[in-house]
């Protein structure tokens, strides 16, 4: 981390006494009070939020929700810094529009990466070996776990395998061979790349055998996806996070192995479909709004992060944090046949199914139908189709209500269906339409 003067350290020294006392429980609404308030006074210097009033509770109860295409629109009026003073300058991936700058100062790196090591911590224990196979370039997700690491004093490298001339799969299993990697941090859809290349190569035993936990980030995941992985791979498979370039990390699994939102580090509010906006309550369902309580460059407040979610734990002050379902983002929904398609009810039918290694989803607009395309495992029978066939489109109208025109298989689908949130967004990448209005 950039820790290189006496402030730094103070900053760190301030984060861990304060996680100490938050972490891992919903605070006190006290604790909420006098964040907000700090939050609300330093969003006052930025040209968007300058004309707030007086903070006050029921000020921030009133203010509007900050829409992401705003955010989006006008970037930097809601920066307090100007770019040059920026420890450091990020972008996000622009899968959902054009990339938003995001630059950030200390403070930010130092709180986000402090409160992510709380709870990652017991997962990176000494000795670890943690491979990154996260993206370095102008995403921060990469630098977050080296910070991580650095801060846990643990052993790491990073090795993006789609750094055209740096590394790519030949170069991940040299350096998995000599390193022997006891931990790592992957997207899904990378890991399903990888583990592909291994099978091909009957290489996939031998290079897990290290290997004892993987952290799978930068996407939605199903618990099926996940039981395959760690099928494939005889060890433990976890959601890592969750969040944004724009946030920081909003949720994050900790000692229980589960993933719980980051209540210390942030405040949460639930958009319903009514439109009402209300505290998080257990089994309730809507999009996430969120006031992170630690951005210095660029505060944001009541931001709505277009995702919808699910809580499924308790919210009640002093009881440990909630834990949550990511349904995906709002504006990756499609209707089909009058069944609004979602890509975790979609992947917990493939995944809970079979062992394909990929899917895509064929949308035809005039038929108002969609058929599904199944990439085959390399170890595959092709005399099982028939009867996966029938499976799928049972458990797809049980548990979907859909019923697809037609389920074919093939022995690969397009890279970039598979290549990791940097590089898509499911509606993007996993959908195909056809005829009508595209």
């Amino acid at each position: 981390m950039l820790v290189h003067t006496d402030h730094d350290y103070a900053v760190v020294k301030d984060a861990e006494r304060e996680l100490r006392q938050q972490l891992g429980r919903m605070p006190e609404q006290a604790f909420y009070t006098g964040k907000l308030h700090a939050a609300w006074e330093r969003a006052r210097a930025s040209t968007f939020y300058r004309d707030l009033p007086a903070f006050s509770l029921a000020a921030f109860d009133q203010l509007q929700p900050t829409a992401k295409a705003c955010l989006k629109a006008r970037p930097l009026d809601f920066c307090t810094v100007v770019l040059g003073d920026a420890a450091k300058y990020y972008a996000t991936t622009g899968t959902t529009g054009e990339p938003t700058p995001t630059p950030r100062l200390k403070q930010d790196i130092i709180w986000n990466a402090i409160s992510v090591a709380s709870h990652w911590r017991s997962l990176l224990p000494a000795g670890a070996r943690v491979a990154n196979l996260m993206p370095s370039d102008i995403v921060p997700v990469g630098d977050l776990i080296a910070n991580v690491c650095e801060y846990l004093d643990v052993s790491h490298v990073r090795l993006y395998p789609f750094t055209t001339g740096i590394t790519d799969w030949e170069r991940v299993c040299k350096t998995f061979a000599t390193y022997q990697p006891t931990v790592l941090f992957i997207a899904p859809g990378v890991l399903v790349q990888l583990t592909r290349y291994l099978k091909q190569r009957d290489m996939l035993a031998d290079f897990a055998q290290s290997v004892r936990s993987i952290m799978l980030l930068g996407e939605v995941n199903t618990q099926p996806f996940r039981q395959r992985l760690a099928r494939w791979w005889q060890c433990e498979v976890f959601d890592a996070s969750y969040g944004s370039t724009e946030t920081g990390t909003l949720a994050a699994v900790g000692d229980d192995q589960v993933m719980r939102l980051a209540t210390a580090t942030n405040y949460f509010e639930l958009l319903l479909a009514d439109g009402r906006v209300v505290a998080p309550a257990q089994g309730l369902t809507g999009r996430l709004l969120v006031t992170p309580l630690n951005l210095y460059a660029r505060p944001l407040l009541r931001l709505d992060t277009g995702d919808s979610v699910t809580i499924t734990g308790g919210c009640e002050p002093g009881q440990i944090s909630p834990t949550l379902l990511i349904n995906g983002r709002d504006n990756d929904s499609v209707t089909v046949s009058g069944v609004g398609l979602e890509i975790r009810a979609v992947e917990e039918v493939v995944y809970g199914s079979c062992d394909a290694t990929g899917y895509m989803i064929e949308v035809d607009r005039d038929s108002d139908t969609a058929a599904l395309i199944l990439e085959r495992d390399v170890l595959w029978d092709n005399d099982q189709e028939g009867a996966l066939q029938q499976h799928l489109q049972a458990q797809s109208e049980a548990r979907m209500r859909l019923r697809w025109s037609r389920i074919l298989f093939v022995n690969n689908l397009s890279a970039l269906s598979k290549s990791g949130a940097s590089q898509k967004s499911w509606k993007k990448t996993n959908l195909r339409f056809v005829g009508g209005q595209q």
